[in-house]
Protein backbone atom coordinates (compact mmCIF):
# COMPACT_ATOMS: atom_id res chain seq x y z
CA UNK A 1 0.00 0.00 0.00
CA UNK A 2 1.11 3.25 -1.20
CA UNK A 3 1.98 5.79 2.51
CA UNK A 4 4.48 8.30 3.53
CA UNK A 5 5.94 7.00 7.08
CA UNK A 6 5.25 10.85 8.89
CA UNK A 7 6.64 9.51 12.48
CA UNK A 8 5.83 6.72 15.22
CA UNK A 9 3.83 7.02 18.22
CA UNK A 10 2.93 3.54 19.59
CA UNK A 11 2.80 2.27 16.37
CA UNK A 12 3.89 3.72 13.03
CA UNK A 13 1.98 6.49 11.75
CA UNK A 14 1.57 7.06 8.05
CA UNK A 15 -0.56 9.08 5.63
CA UNK A 16 -1.74 7.13 2.64
CA UNK A 17 -1.47 7.76 -0.52
CA UNK A 18 -5.09 7.52 -1.20
CA UNK A 19 -6.43 9.62 1.15
CA UNK A 20 -3.55 12.47 0.17
CA UNK A 21 -6.42 14.56 -1.81
CA UNK A 22 -8.41 14.71 1.90
CA UNK A 23 -6.34 17.66 2.73
CA UNK A 24 -4.49 18.26 6.03
CA UNK A 25 -3.23 20.74 8.54
CA UNK A 26 0.61 21.58 10.19
CA UNK A 27 -0.14 23.79 13.05
CA UNK A 28 2.19 24.66 15.66
CA UNK A 29 4.30 27.60 17.25
CA UNK A 30 7.12 29.15 15.53
CA UNK A 31 10.38 26.84 15.88
CA UNK A 32 8.30 23.56 16.95
CA UNK A 33 9.08 21.71 13.62
CA UNK A 34 6.33 22.43 11.63
CA UNK A 35 9.37 23.07 8.80
CA UNK A 36 10.41 19.64 9.13
CA UNK A 37 6.91 18.32 8.86
CA UNK A 38 6.17 19.84 5.35
CA UNK A 39 9.75 18.86 4.12
CA UNK A 40 8.59 14.98 5.49
CA UNK A 41 5.43 15.06 3.57
CA UNK A 42 6.71 17.10 0.39
CA UNK A 43 9.26 14.65 -0.36
CA UNK A 44 7.15 11.67 0.82
CA UNK A 45 4.60 12.51 -1.95
CA UNK A 46 7.39 12.99 -4.73
CA UNK A 47 9.05 10.04 -3.88
CA UNK A 48 5.53 8.70 -4.48
CA UNK A 49 5.59 10.45 -8.08
CA UNK A 50 2.89 12.78 -6.92
CA UNK A 51 4.29 16.60 -8.19
CA UNK A 52 4.50 19.09 -5.37
CA UNK A 53 4.13 23.39 -5.61
CA UNK A 54 4.98 24.87 -2.11
CA UNK A 55 5.73 28.27 -1.09
CA UNK A 56 9.25 29.22 0.44
CA UNK A 57 8.51 32.37 2.92
CA UNK A 58 12.14 31.57 5.14
CA UNK A 59 14.25 30.28 2.70
CA UNK A 60 14.42 26.51 4.51
CA UNK A 61 12.81 24.86 2.21
CA UNK A 62 15.10 25.23 -0.72
CA UNK A 63 16.67 22.40 1.31
CA UNK A 64 15.22 19.57 -1.12
CA UNK A 65 17.05 20.22 -3.71
CA UNK A 66 20.26 18.80 -1.88
CA UNK A 67 21.08 15.66 0.12
CA UNK A 68 20.91 16.17 3.90
CA UNK A 69 24.32 14.92 5.84
CA UNK A 70 24.01 12.34 8.72
CA UNK A 71 24.59 13.28 11.98
CA UNK A 72 24.40 11.49 15.28
CA UNK A 73 20.78 12.94 16.21
CA UNK A 74 19.40 12.01 12.72
CA UNK A 75 20.58 8.67 13.38
CA UNK A 76 19.70 8.21 16.57
CA UNK A 77 15.91 9.58 15.51
CA UNK A 78 16.24 7.14 12.51
CA UNK A 79 16.93 3.75 14.94
CA UNK A 80 14.25 5.41 17.53
CA UNK A 81 11.78 5.14 15.08
CA UNK A 82 12.30 2.06 12.76
CA UNK A 83 12.94 3.37 9.56
CA UNK A 84 13.92 0.62 6.91
CA UNK A 85 16.37 1.94 4.19
CA UNK A 86 16.76 5.50 5.08
CA UNK A 87 19.36 7.38 2.86
CA UNK A 88 19.80 10.85 2.43
CA UNK A 89 18.87 12.12 -1.29
CA UNK A 90 17.63 15.04 -2.59
CA UNK A 91 14.03 15.29 -4.17
CA UNK A 92 13.71 16.81 -7.79
CA UNK A 93 13.01 20.45 -7.60
CA UNK A 94 11.81 23.87 -9.80
CA UNK A 95 12.02 27.01 -8.16
CA UNK A 96 9.95 29.75 -9.37
CA UNK A 97 9.71 33.73 -8.31
CA UNK A 98 7.27 36.00 -9.39
CA UNK A 99 10.21 38.39 -9.80
CA UNK A 100 12.15 35.80 -11.86
CA UNK A 101 14.95 36.48 -9.81
CA UNK A 102 15.71 33.32 -8.29
CA UNK A 103 13.57 31.21 -10.62
CA UNK A 104 12.00 30.99 -13.38
CA UNK A 105 9.40 34.33 -13.42
CA UNK A 106 5.84 33.34 -13.08
CA UNK A 107 3.27 34.92 -14.42
CA UNK A 108 -0.43 35.06 -15.71
CA UNK A 109 -2.35 37.67 -16.93
CA UNK A 110 -4.48 40.26 -16.00
CA UNK A 111 -7.56 38.78 -18.04
CA UNK A 112 -6.80 35.28 -15.84
CA UNK A 113 -7.12 37.19 -12.86
CA UNK A 114 -9.76 38.78 -13.27
CA UNK A 115 -11.68 41.86 -11.53
CA UNK A 116 -12.70 39.86 -8.05
CA UNK A 117 -8.71 39.14 -7.23
CA UNK A 118 -7.59 42.00 -8.80
CA UNK A 119 -9.93 44.38 -6.93
CA UNK A 120 -8.19 42.30 -3.63
CA UNK A 121 -4.97 42.69 -4.55
CA UNK A 122 -5.05 46.46 -5.01
CA UNK A 123 -7.40 47.03 -1.80
CA UNK A 124 -9.94 48.69 -3.48
CA UNK A 125 -13.66 49.41 -2.06
CA UNK A 126 -16.99 47.80 -3.61
CA UNK A 127 -17.50 50.72 -5.25
CA UNK A 128 -14.36 51.01 -7.18
CA UNK A 129 -14.29 46.95 -7.81
CA UNK A 130 -17.82 47.35 -9.19
CA UNK A 131 -15.87 49.58 -11.56
CA UNK A 132 -13.42 46.92 -12.62
CA UNK A 133 -16.29 44.77 -13.10
CA UNK A 134 -17.56 47.02 -15.71
CA UNK A 135 -13.95 47.72 -17.52
CA UNK A 136 -13.73 44.15 -17.43
CA UNK A 137 -16.66 43.80 -19.26
CA UNK A 138 -16.63 46.24 -21.81
CA UNK A 139 -13.19 44.30 -22.62
CA UNK A 140 -14.96 41.65 -23.28
CA UNK A 141 -16.96 43.22 -25.45
CA UNK A 142 -14.67 45.15 -27.20
CA UNK A 143 -12.48 42.47 -27.77
CA UNK A 144 -9.60 43.69 -25.72
CA UNK A 145 -7.05 41.65 -24.58
CA UNK A 146 -5.48 41.93 -21.26
CA UNK A 147 -2.50 40.90 -20.79
CA UNK A 148 -0.32 43.41 -18.35
CA UNK A 149 -0.40 46.49 -16.43
CA UNK A 150 0.07 48.58 -19.37
CA UNK A 151 -3.09 47.26 -21.03
CA UNK A 152 -5.07 47.77 -18.00
CA UNK A 153 -3.92 51.29 -17.49
CA UNK A 154 -5.02 52.24 -21.20
CA UNK A 155 -8.02 50.60 -20.47
CA UNK A 156 -9.15 52.23 -17.69
CA UNK A 157 -8.04 55.76 -19.33
CA UNK A 158 -10.32 54.38 -21.98
CA UNK A 159 -12.97 54.62 -19.26
CA UNK A 160 -12.55 57.60 -18.22
CA UNK A 161 -12.77 59.47 -21.52
CA UNK A 162 -15.77 57.62 -22.44
CA UNK A 163 -17.62 57.25 -19.14
CA UNK A 164 -20.54 58.89 -20.22
CA UNK A 165 -21.21 56.69 -22.63
CA UNK A 166 -19.98 53.53 -20.98
CA UNK A 167 -22.69 54.58 -17.89
CA UNK A 168 -25.47 54.35 -20.00
CA UNK A 169 -24.67 51.00 -21.48
CA UNK A 170 -23.12 49.69 -18.61
CA UNK A 171 -23.56 51.71 -14.92
CA UNK A 172 -22.38 54.57 -13.55
CA UNK A 173 -18.78 55.11 -13.57
CA UNK A 174 -17.47 57.69 -12.12
CA UNK A 175 -13.97 59.96 -12.51
CA UNK A 176 -13.13 59.34 -8.71
CA UNK A 177 -13.42 55.22 -8.81
CA UNK A 178 -11.50 55.33 -12.22
CA UNK A 179 -8.94 58.03 -10.09
CA UNK A 180 -8.87 55.50 -6.69
CA UNK A 181 -7.85 52.11 -8.84
CA UNK A 182 -5.29 54.04 -10.78
CA UNK A 183 -3.50 55.01 -7.83
CA UNK A 184 -3.82 51.33 -6.39
CA UNK A 185 -1.60 50.69 -9.03
CA UNK A 186 0.76 53.07 -8.67
CA UNK A 187 1.23 51.21 -5.34
CA UNK A 188 1.08 47.78 -6.40
CA UNK A 189 3.64 48.51 -9.84
CA UNK A 190 5.92 50.07 -6.48
CA UNK A 191 5.58 46.68 -5.09
CA UNK A 192 7.02 45.18 -8.14
CA UNK A 193 3.28 43.53 -8.71
CA UNK A 194 3.70 44.27 -12.48
CA UNK A 195 6.03 41.05 -12.79
CA UNK A 196 3.00 38.81 -11.89
CA UNK A 197 1.25 40.04 -14.73
CA UNK A 198 2.66 39.41 -18.53
CA UNK A 199 3.05 36.42 -20.93
CA UNK A 200 4.32 33.65 -20.97
CA UNK A 201 1.69 32.77 -18.35
CA UNK A 202 2.06 29.49 -16.40
CA UNK A 203 0.72 26.67 -17.90
CA UNK A 204 -0.85 24.16 -15.02
CA UNK A 205 0.41 21.35 -16.86
CA UNK A 206 4.36 22.61 -16.15
CA UNK A 207 3.16 22.23 -12.32
CA UNK A 208 2.41 18.51 -12.52
CA UNK A 209 5.55 17.14 -14.25
CA UNK A 210 7.63 13.68 -13.07
CA UNK A 211 11.18 13.50 -13.48
CA UNK A 212 13.17 10.69 -15.78
CA UNK A 213 12.94 8.00 -12.63
CA UNK A 214 8.95 8.82 -12.39
CA UNK A 215 9.17 11.00 -8.71
CA UNK A 216 7.06 13.84 -8.30
CA UNK A 217 9.04 17.79 -9.38
CA UNK A 218 8.63 19.75 -6.50
CA UNK A 219 7.46 23.25 -7.27
CA UNK A 220 9.43 25.91 -4.78
CA UNK A 221 7.83 29.35 -4.97
CA UNK A 222 10.72 31.49 -3.71
CA UNK A 223 8.73 33.73 -1.56
CA UNK A 224 11.03 35.46 0.72
CA UNK A 225 9.92 38.50 -0.58
CA UNK A 226 6.71 38.27 -1.99
CA UNK A 227 5.86 37.44 1.38
CA UNK A 228 6.23 40.92 2.33
CA UNK A 229 3.31 41.95 0.15
CA UNK A 230 1.00 39.68 1.74
CA UNK A 231 -2.51 40.62 0.13
CA UNK A 232 -0.17 39.69 -3.58
CA UNK A 233 1.00 36.67 -1.91
CA UNK A 234 -2.03 34.91 -0.69
CA UNK A 235 -3.89 36.33 -3.79
CA UNK A 236 -1.70 34.58 -5.83
CA UNK A 237 -1.55 31.28 -4.49
CA UNK A 238 -5.68 31.41 -4.47
CA UNK A 239 -5.64 32.35 -8.04
CA UNK A 240 -3.69 29.05 -8.64
CA UNK A 241 -5.60 27.12 -6.77
CA UNK A 242 -9.16 28.49 -8.76
CA UNK A 243 -6.88 27.52 -12.14
CA UNK A 244 -6.69 24.14 -10.29
CA UNK A 245 -9.94 23.94 -9.72
CA UNK A 246 -11.26 25.16 -12.94
CA UNK A 247 -8.95 23.45 -15.73
CA UNK A 248 -8.50 20.19 -14.12
CA UNK A 249 -10.75 17.28 -15.03
CA UNK A 250 -12.65 15.45 -12.42
CA UNK A 251 -10.61 11.85 -11.36
CA UNK A 252 -12.98 10.79 -8.88
CA UNK A 253 -11.15 8.43 -5.97
CA UNK A 254 -7.64 7.20 -7.52
CA UNK A 255 -4.53 5.79 -5.54
CA UNK A 256 -3.02 9.07 -5.06
CA UNK A 257 -3.16 12.47 -5.88
CA UNK A 258 -2.79 14.06 -8.88
CA UNK A 259 -0.47 17.53 -7.10
CA UNK A 260 -0.69 18.38 -3.56
CA UNK A 261 -0.47 22.23 -2.74
CA UNK A 262 1.09 23.79 0.53
CA UNK A 263 -0.59 26.91 1.48
CA UNK A 264 2.19 28.14 4.22
CA UNK A 265 1.22 31.36 6.29
CA UNK A 266 -2.43 30.24 5.72
CA UNK A 267 -4.04 32.90 7.60
CA UNK A 268 -3.05 35.76 5.12
CA UNK A 269 -5.58 34.27 2.62
CA UNK A 270 -8.47 34.82 5.33
CA UNK A 271 -7.32 38.10 7.15
CA UNK A 272 -9.46 40.91 5.89
CA UNK A 273 -11.68 38.62 3.15
CA UNK A 274 -15.04 39.38 2.56
CA UNK A 275 -17.33 36.47 3.59
CA UNK A 276 -18.51 35.63 -0.74
CA UNK A 277 -14.54 35.01 -0.81
CA UNK A 278 -13.97 32.56 2.48
CA UNK A 279 -17.21 30.73 1.24
CA UNK A 280 -16.06 30.08 -1.99
CA UNK A 281 -12.52 28.98 -0.85
CA UNK A 282 -14.52 26.67 1.38
CA UNK A 283 -16.42 25.54 -2.29
CA UNK A 284 -13.14 25.16 -3.81
CA UNK A 285 -11.35 23.43 -0.78
CA UNK A 286 -14.43 20.75 -0.72
CA UNK A 287 -14.87 19.65 -4.35
CA UNK A 288 -11.21 20.45 -5.75
CA UNK A 289 -10.12 17.00 -3.92
CA UNK A 290 -12.48 15.26 -6.55
CA UNK A 291 -9.83 16.76 -9.44
CA UNK A 292 -6.77 14.92 -7.18
CA UNK A 293 -5.73 18.05 -5.61
CA UNK A 294 -4.88 17.95 -2.22
CA UNK A 295 -4.09 21.44 -0.39
CA UNK A 296 -2.41 21.77 2.74
CA UNK A 297 -2.55 24.50 4.96
CA UNK A 298 0.32 25.22 7.14
CA UNK A 299 -0.42 28.14 9.89
CA UNK A 300 0.59 28.95 13.97
CA UNK A 301 -2.65 28.35 15.56
CA UNK A 302 -5.43 25.66 13.88
CA UNK A 303 -7.92 28.56 14.34
CA UNK A 304 -6.02 30.86 11.43
CA UNK A 305 -7.73 28.76 9.48
CA UNK A 306 -12.36 29.60 9.11
CA UNK A 307 -14.17 26.43 11.08
CA UNK A 308 -16.05 25.68 8.15
CA UNK A 309 -12.35 24.74 6.09
CA UNK A 310 -10.76 23.22 9.22
CA UNK A 311 -13.44 20.65 9.02
CA UNK A 312 -12.89 19.63 5.73
CA UNK A 313 -8.92 18.52 6.84
CA UNK A 314 -8.78 15.19 7.54
CA UNK A 315 -5.05 14.62 7.76
CA UNK A 316 -3.37 16.73 11.12
CA UNK A 317 -0.06 17.10 12.32
CA UNK A 318 -0.25 19.63 15.64
CA UNK A 319 3.16 20.89 16.75
CA UNK A 320 3.23 22.43 20.04
CA UNK A 321 1.63 25.78 21.40
CA UNK A 322 2.51 27.90 24.35
CA UNK A 323 -0.83 28.49 26.21
CA UNK A 324 1.01 31.55 27.50
CA UNK A 325 -1.88 34.59 27.08
CA UNK A 326 -6.04 33.94 26.85
CA UNK A 327 -5.30 33.62 22.43
CA UNK A 328 -2.98 30.92 23.30
CA UNK A 329 -4.93 29.11 25.69
CA UNK A 330 -8.34 29.16 22.94
CA UNK A 331 -6.12 28.09 20.06
CA UNK A 332 -5.44 25.02 22.21
CA UNK A 333 -8.63 23.97 23.16
CA UNK A 334 -9.25 24.65 19.40
CA UNK A 335 -6.61 22.04 17.96
CA UNK A 336 -7.84 19.48 21.20
CA UNK A 337 -11.22 19.74 20.40
CA UNK A 338 -10.55 19.24 16.27
CA UNK A 339 -8.53 15.38 16.95
CA UNK A 340 -10.20 11.93 17.76
CA UNK A 341 -9.65 11.40 21.19
CA UNK A 342 -6.86 9.34 22.22
CA UNK A 343 -8.47 8.10 25.63
CA UNK A 344 -4.83 7.67 27.21
CA UNK A 345 -3.66 11.07 27.65
CA UNK A 346 -5.86 14.35 27.21
CA UNK A 347 -4.94 16.11 24.20
CA UNK A 348 -5.08 19.65 25.96
CA UNK A 349 -2.57 19.13 28.20
CA UNK A 350 -0.37 17.16 25.94
CA UNK A 351 -0.03 19.80 23.38
CA UNK A 352 1.31 22.07 25.46
CA UNK A 353 3.94 19.91 26.40
CA UNK A 354 5.04 18.58 23.37
CA UNK A 355 9.29 19.09 22.33
CA UNK A 356 10.35 20.07 19.01
CA UNK A 357 10.33 17.58 16.45
CA UNK A 358 7.08 15.80 18.11
CA UNK A 359 3.67 16.23 17.29
CA UNK A 360 -0.11 15.08 17.45
CA UNK A 361 -1.05 13.19 14.33
CA UNK A 362 -4.04 12.10 13.33
CA UNK A 363 -4.55 10.82 9.35
CA UNK A 364 -7.56 9.30 7.88
CA UNK A 365 -7.01 5.37 7.48
CA UNK A 366 -9.19 2.57 6.13
CA UNK A 367 -12.46 3.79 4.78
CA UNK A 368 -11.29 7.27 5.11
CA UNK A 369 -12.16 6.90 9.00
CA UNK A 370 -9.74 9.69 11.11
CA UNK A 371 -6.93 7.50 13.55
CA UNK A 372 -7.00 8.33 17.01
CA UNK A 373 -4.64 11.35 17.64
CA UNK A 374 -1.05 9.51 18.29
CA UNK A 375 1.53 11.09 19.99
CA UNK A 376 4.34 10.98 17.26
CA UNK A 377 8.24 11.45 17.01
CA UNK A 378 8.51 12.95 13.46
CA UNK A 379 10.30 11.51 10.57
CA UNK A 380 13.71 13.34 9.66
CA UNK A 381 13.73 14.38 6.16
CA UNK A 382 15.49 12.90 3.45
CA UNK A 383 16.86 16.24 1.98
CA UNK A 384 19.13 19.27 3.93
CA UNK A 385 17.55 20.96 6.83
CA UNK A 386 18.35 24.59 6.17
CA UNK A 387 18.37 26.72 3.33
CA UNK A 388 20.76 26.24 0.07
CA UNK A 389 23.84 28.25 -1.15
CA UNK A 390 23.06 30.86 -4.23
CA UNK A 391 25.84 28.71 -5.89
CA UNK A 392 23.70 25.17 -5.66
CA UNK A 393 20.53 27.64 -6.22
CA UNK A 394 21.88 28.36 -9.59
CA UNK A 395 23.08 24.90 -10.68
CA UNK A 396 19.54 23.53 -10.11
CA UNK A 397 18.05 25.95 -12.08
CA UNK A 398 20.73 25.27 -14.86
CA UNK A 399 19.45 22.03 -14.98
CA UNK A 400 15.63 22.91 -15.66
CA UNK A 401 13.76 22.63 -18.54
CA UNK A 402 11.80 25.01 -18.71
CA UNK A 403 14.34 28.32 -18.65
CA UNK A 404 13.89 28.59 -22.57
CA UNK A 405 10.14 28.80 -21.85
CA UNK A 406 9.56 31.23 -19.26
CA UNK A 407 12.60 33.10 -18.75
CA UNK A 408 12.23 35.72 -21.64
CA UNK A 409 8.96 37.89 -21.70
CA UNK A 410 6.88 38.24 -24.83
CA UNK A 411 4.41 41.49 -25.51
CA UNK A 412 2.42 40.53 -28.00
CA UNK A 413 -0.48 42.76 -29.27
CA UNK A 414 -3.51 43.62 -26.37
CA UNK A 415 -5.27 46.34 -25.27
CA UNK A 416 -2.61 48.85 -24.36
CA UNK A 417 -1.62 48.77 -28.32
CA UNK A 418 -5.38 48.67 -30.06
CA UNK A 419 -6.46 51.62 -27.90
CA UNK A 420 -3.47 53.76 -28.79
CA UNK A 421 -4.17 52.61 -32.95
CA UNK A 422 -7.75 53.86 -32.20
CA UNK A 423 -6.50 56.85 -30.88
CA UNK A 424 -4.03 57.61 -33.69
CA UNK A 425 -6.94 56.69 -36.51
CA UNK A 426 -9.10 59.24 -34.80
CA UNK A 427 -6.38 61.72 -34.61
CA UNK A 428 -5.89 61.69 -38.36
CA UNK A 429 -9.50 61.48 -39.26
CA UNK A 430 -10.16 64.26 -37.26
CA UNK A 431 -10.65 67.78 -39.52
CA UNK A 432 -7.86 70.48 -39.18
CA UNK A 433 -8.95 72.76 -35.58
CA UNK A 434 -8.41 76.43 -36.62
CA UNK A 435 -6.63 78.59 -34.45
CA UNK A 436 -8.68 80.81 -32.28
CA UNK A 437 -7.09 83.94 -34.13
CA UNK A 438 -8.52 81.96 -37.23
CA UNK A 439 -12.36 81.81 -36.37
CA UNK A 440 -14.57 84.03 -37.77
CA UNK A 441 -15.26 87.02 -36.48
CA UNK A 442 -12.41 86.69 -34.11
CA UNK A 443 -8.73 88.86 -33.99
CA UNK A 444 -6.01 87.21 -33.08
CA UNK A 445 -5.47 87.19 -29.02
CA UNK A 446 -3.51 85.77 -26.32
CA UNK A 447 -3.86 82.65 -27.82
CA UNK A 448 -2.69 83.53 -31.10
CA UNK A 449 0.73 82.91 -32.08
CA UNK A 450 3.25 80.18 -31.03
CA UNK A 451 1.25 79.87 -28.35
CA UNK A 452 -2.10 79.54 -30.23
CA UNK A 453 -0.80 77.11 -33.04
CA UNK A 454 1.01 74.93 -30.09
CA UNK A 455 -2.50 74.61 -28.25
CA UNK A 456 -4.81 74.36 -31.13
CA UNK A 457 -3.25 74.15 -34.79
CA UNK A 458 -1.90 71.90 -36.99
CA UNK A 459 1.45 71.15 -35.15
CA UNK A 460 -0.41 70.22 -31.90
CA UNK A 461 -2.39 67.63 -33.39
CA UNK A 462 0.77 66.22 -35.42
CA UNK A 463 2.37 65.92 -32.58
CA UNK A 464 0.02 63.55 -31.05
CA UNK A 465 -0.13 61.65 -33.83
CA UNK A 466 3.39 61.01 -33.32
CA UNK A 467 2.99 60.68 -29.51
CA UNK A 468 0.67 57.75 -30.14
CA UNK A 469 2.36 56.20 -33.18
CA UNK A 470 5.29 55.92 -30.94
CA UNK A 471 3.21 54.15 -28.36
CA UNK A 472 1.17 51.76 -31.35
CA UNK A 473 4.87 50.77 -32.26
CA UNK A 474 4.91 47.92 -29.81
CA UNK A 475 2.47 46.11 -31.62
CA UNK A 476 3.70 42.73 -32.25
CA UNK A 477 0.58 40.41 -33.47
CA UNK A 478 -3.11 40.70 -33.58
CA UNK A 479 -5.96 39.07 -31.67
CA UNK A 480 -9.12 40.40 -31.68
CA UNK A 481 -12.28 39.89 -32.42
CA UNK A 482 -13.30 37.20 -29.78
CA UNK A 483 -14.12 37.69 -26.34
CA UNK A 484 -11.62 37.39 -23.65
CA UNK A 485 -13.18 35.04 -20.96
CA UNK A 486 -11.61 35.01 -17.32
CA UNK A 487 -11.37 32.33 -14.35
CA UNK A 488 -12.24 34.96 -11.65
CA UNK A 489 -11.94 31.85 -9.06
CA UNK A 490 -13.40 30.01 -12.28
CA UNK A 491 -16.29 27.98 -11.89
CA UNK A 492 -16.20 28.65 -8.15
CA UNK A 493 -17.90 32.31 -9.05
CA UNK A 494 -20.83 30.94 -10.99
CA UNK A 495 -18.76 31.92 -14.33
CA UNK A 496 -17.55 29.85 -17.15
CA UNK A 497 -14.86 29.57 -19.32
CA UNK A 498 -14.77 29.23 -23.00
CA UNK A 499 -11.34 28.93 -24.75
Amino acid sequence: MSQILIGKGERPVNLLAKYGNRHGLIAGATGTGKTISLLVLAEGFSRLGVPVFMADVKGDVSGLAMAGTADEKIRQRVAQIGIEGFTHEASPVLFWDLYGQKGHPVRTTISEMGPALLARILGVNDTQAGMLEIAFKMADDQGLLLLDLDDLRALLGFVAENRTEISKQYGLVSTQSVAAVQRALLSLEREGGEFLFGEPALELSDLMRTDMSGRGIINILKADQLILKPRLYSSFLLWLLSELFENLPEVGDSDRPKLVFFFDEAHLLFDDAPPILRQRVEQVVRLIRSKGVGVYFCSQFPDDVPGEILGQLGNRIQHALRAYTPRDQKAVRTAAETFVANPKFDVAQVISQLGVGEALVSTLQEKGVPMPVERTLICPPRCRMGAITPEEEALVRSRSPLGGKYDTPVNRESAYEIISRRAVSRAEEAPPVPSRAEKPGEEPGPRGGMLGELLWGTKSREGMVQALAKQAARTVGSQIGRQILRGVLGGILGGSRRR
